[in-house]
């Protein structure tokens, strides 16, 4: 198992690398499928997500709303743009803070890698104080957590 990379590039990109030990038509459906997003989705230990639309064709919704069970929480709401199955999704999200934030636009690949996936997920920014911003929540920890879950699930 490999903790993610996360690398920025120009002023507005994120790209988020990871491998995992599932192939690509698994690791494509945890992120699409409503009923494995809620296993593994959830950040750092303690949260759930007892909310989760993921309507995986274009022009479908997202809607995730998290609870860490104390009375503190968000959500994000979406749409899928592309969809090409066990391979590649683009949607566009935004977080809920309770304010919500600027679109990102998300592309996410999945490649065969070994007998695993590495996937390639690359978040565009409206401009670069929105990236800082994002950047200087910790998110990486939160997804890590999350992959972590996904990988024991393999």
């Amino acid at each position: 198992m490999s903790k993610l990379t996360l690398k920025t590039e120009g002023d507005r990109y994120v790209v988020v690398t990871r491998r995992f030990v599932a192939p690509p038509e698994a690791v494509y459906r945890a992120h699409t499928e409503p009923q494995l997003l809620q296993k593994w989705l959830l950040g750092p230990d303690g949260w759930t997500m007892p909310v989760c639309v993921s309507e995986a064709r274009p022009g479908g919704r997202i809607r995730y709303e998290w609870t860490d069970g104390k009375g503190g929480g968000f959500h994000l709401t979406g749409e899928y743009l592309a969809l090409e199955p066990f391979s590649r999704i683009v949607h566009v999200e935004r977080m809920h803070l309770p304010d919500p934030t600027p679109d990102n636009q998300v592309e996410t690949r999945f490649a065969p890698d070994g007998d695993g996936t590495l996937m390639t997920m690359r978040m565009t920014l409206p401009d670069a104080e929105t990236r800082a911003a994002m950047l200087a929540t910790g998110m990486e920890h939160g997804m890590e957590d999350s992959y972590a879950r996904l990988d024991r699930m393999s």
